[in-house]
């Protein structure tokens, strides 16, 4: 097969890819760009903002040359369903009609998530900051190929405070955890296969250090940590974990979403 052509959807407005580039170093589009140029090296990448109406309707009208598409993480609330967010509901809409294989992670799980049908709600056991703690593979997991190579029981980065709380039709649960159900799904529109992560491969823990030092004040006014002392074992935490993981089994998910590709 040629050199892999993907389309990378960018899940962020302008605003908060500026906050993403000075704490995690990349928007959330150029780190999976990054990701996947480390694990496929040939492969060409293009990027659009939904909330671009240009680039996405140049993406739209180039759709047939892609031969898979990522939607990234971003830092919007799906209920706040604000004009841009509807773009990018519209977008992922309009992808999903396109016989396309998708690959969803957090934002982009909630997005594509609603726009085939289901719904995203602010988390009801609370939210993920910066880690996901023991998500389990389910036995429907176990058998897919995007866990291929994945322990049964697994923590990764992670950042999210909504979850998706209703699936569309014919969605297959492939893992979950204590904060979040859904953590991993699948499920199809027409001919278009969408797998849907609610948590980070694309990320490093670092990373999500620096994210979280940057939106403290925001966590501690949504009472997320109650004091310094909280925060700072969270902190701990995740260094400690940071100190257990390995690139190869954190992204192995987009490893294993490339190599089915493709096919």
């Amino acid at each position: 097969m040629s050199d892999l052509n993907i389309l990378i959807v960018e899940g962020n407005i302008r605003e908060d890819s500026e906050f993403f580039i000075k704490a995690a170093g990349a928007s959330a589009a150029d780190n999976l760009k990054n990701l996947i140029l480390k694990l496929e090296s040939s492969a060409n990448t293009e990027i659009v903002n939904p909330g671009h109406d240009d680039e996405t309707m140049n993406a739209l009208k180039n759709m047939s040359k892609y031969d898979g598409i990522v939607f990234t993480g971003g830092a919007m609330r799906i209920n706040d369903m604000t004009d841009v967010i509807k773009k990018h509901i519209n977008f992922a809409f309009n992808c999903l009609n396109e016989n396309k294989k998708i690959l969803a992670i957090c934002w982009g799980l909630q997005v594509c998530s609603t726009a085939a049908g289901g719904k995203a709600n602010p988390g009801k056991n609370g939210a993920h900051i910066g880690i996901a703690s023991d998500v389990i593979i389910n036995n429907e997991g176990q058998k897919h190929f995007i866990y291929k190579d994945k322990k049964k029981i697994f923590t990764s980065p992670a950042f999210n405070f909504d979850e998706v709380s209703d699936l569309p039709k014919n969605a297959i649960l492939l893992s979950s955890d204590k904060v979040n159900n859904v953590m991993g799904v699948i499920f199809n529109v027409g001919n278009s296969e969408v797998i849907g992560l609610q948590y980070h491969p694309d990320y490093e823990y670092f990373q999500m250090l620096n994210l979280i030092a940057g939106r403290k004040e925001r966590l501690f006014t949504n009472k997320n940590f109650l004091n310094e002392e909280e925060y700072q074992s969270h902190i701990s935490y995740i260094k400690s974990e940071d100190e257990l993981l390995n690139f190869k089994d954190r992204t192995c998910e987009v490893r294993n979403w490339l190599n089915y590709i493709k096919n």
